[in-house]
């Protein structure tokens, strides 16, 4: 058995208005080891009804690799400081891929909340 199958994992999608602000978010998640690693698409256009209006808005969209038991502690802090009352968070598992990749998600986020480097994938 691969050890990431001991640890369920999954990717955050997060998409905001202002994608330097998404991307300084998303580099605090890495450093704190809440993610090991994000993948940021800008511009993304949105397409929502707000208030009852239709909106189309470019925005960034982040997309997150982690283990699934800090997504309450992401959404938390996207909520606290995210700049919509009701921001884009979601969670969808990891089912499989490359062992090596997955193991290395798992172990960059053993430690959440320490802060120290180590090495690239």
């Amino acid at each position: 058995m691969n050890n990431f199958e001991t640890v369920p994992l999954c990717e955050v999608v997060v998409t905001a208005p202002d994608p330097d602000w998404l991307l300084e978010f998303s580099k605090e998640l890495v450093e704190e080891r809440l993610a090991a690693s994000v993948h940021h698409f800008t511009p993304v256009q949105s397409v929502y009804r707000w208030n009852g209006l239709l909106h189309v808005r470019s925005e960034g969209r982040a997309s997150l690799h982690t283990r699934s038991a800090h997504v309450s502690e992401i959404v938390r802090r996207a909520k606290e400081r995210h700049p919509y009352q009701v921001p884009s968070i979601s969670a969808r598992p990891i089912v499989d891929g490359s062992s090596d990749y997955l193991n290395w998600i798992k172990s960059e986020t053993e430690l959440a909340g320490a802060s120290d480097r180590s090495r690239q994938p």
